[in-house]
């Protein structure tokens, strides 16, 4: 019987086996097909990212740097900016592959290709039924995605919402410092970013995202995919011997649907906070997750408001903010420092 078997090797997961492992417990990761493919997720990350990579992370996954977007509402187009980098674009494929062999030297045993078909609890542990046979662990770890199987068959509520999101890449050649963001899009957004050799477009919305990134974007993308965005964490992200991290429990920013550093976070946090053999340790970490992200998830549940806003709402509020702007990509409460809230007054004023 394993410690801890983990459901899925996106950053979550690895990062969630990694940690157990190097406290010296016997961990198993179960990913259903390889590991970063199929890509469902944009690689434009804050800076905090880099302290859960290797030191050659950069070298190894940086494709370019961006200091500022461009907003745009109706016929308006609003930018924000810093003078120096504010958020980074990544080779994310790479960066799961990057994390699962971390994980692995850590001690973590690693099987792909394997379908978990279902997750039973037990009074002395939890099976595993999956496509090569049961796999028996004291805990797991769910960290398969926004539409969890774990999450179902431990039966905790799904999120809040699930938003479809829609990338696509082209070959452009464009190494530009400022991304794009499309607010003419229901309940969500539209973006481009520029990733050096190639540009990168996406949708994400309440329904019908392939219409709607059709409606757009008039590309022609050498790569599609799709997937799905989790906004909001239910209730409760524990059980008796199951517990959730990443996307499974959407823990990600409901202003950008991004979770990948916030499920590395909470994913530090369950290795400390849980002792697989102790299963009651597991409200610990239910505990101590939202301690640490729930301020910055519900700040950003109100910045979403301002996607769902009617655009003349959007542009008086982008006008008011528009300029040189301190905000960290994954904490929300940096936009509201005196020295923003004093250009925000100043913009008031003056208009």
């Amino acid at each position: 019987m394993y410690d801890v078997a983990v459901v899925g090797a996106g950053p979550a997961g690895s990062r969630t086996a990694r940690g157990f492992a190097e406290q010296g417990f016997d961990v198993v990761v179960v990913e259903r097909g390889e590991v970063g493919r199929p890509l469902a997720c944009s690689g434009h990350v804050s800076e905090d990212v880099w302290s859960f990579l290797p030191d050659d992370g950069r070298d190894l996954l940086l494709q370019n740097e961006v200091r500022g977007a461009r907003f745009h509402a109706g016929s308006g187009s609003y930018r924000f900016y810093k003078p120096d980098t504010v958020s980074y674009v990544i080779d994310r494929v790479e960066m799961d592959r990057v994390l699962a062999d971390e994980a692995v030297d850590a001690g973590a045993e690693l099987r792909t290709g394997v379908e978990v078909e279902g997750v039973a609890e037990e009074d002395d542990g939890v099976v595993l039924e999956t496509s090569e046979g049961d796999v028996e662990a004291s805990v797991a770890a769910g960290c398969d995605g926004p539409r969890s199987l774990v999450r179902d068959s431990a039966d905790l509520d799904p999120p809040e919402t699930t938003l479809q999101g829609v990338l696509a890449f082209t070959d452009e050649s464009d190494g530009g410092d400022f991304v794009d963001v499309y607010l003419d899009v229901p309940e969500f957004f539209g973006w481009r970013i520029p990733r050096g050799d190639s540009v990168e477009y996406g949708v994400a919305c309440s329904r019908g995202a392939r219409e709607v990134f059709d409606g757009l974007f008039d590309v022609e993308p050498t790569d599609l995919c799709a997937g799905w965005i989790p906004i909001g964490p239910p209730s409760s992200t524990v059980s008796d011997r199951v517990f959730l991290v990443g996307d499974s429990a959407a823990q990600t920013k409901p202003y950008t649907g991004g979770g990948i550093v916030y499920g590395m976070r909470a994913a530090d946090v369950a290795a400390e906070a849980i002792e697989p053999s102790k299963p009651e340790t597991l409200r610990r970490y239910e505990e101590e997750w939202r301690e640490t992200l729930m301020r910055d998830i519900r700040l950003g549940s109100l910045i979403r408001n301002v996607w769902r806003a009617p655009t003349r709402v959007q542009q008086t509020g982008l006008r008011l903010f528009e300029g040189e702007i301190e905000v960290h990509m994954d904490r929300p409460s940096t936009l509201f420092n005196r020295r923003t809230m004093r250009r925000v007054l100043g913009n008031a004023v003056g208009r």
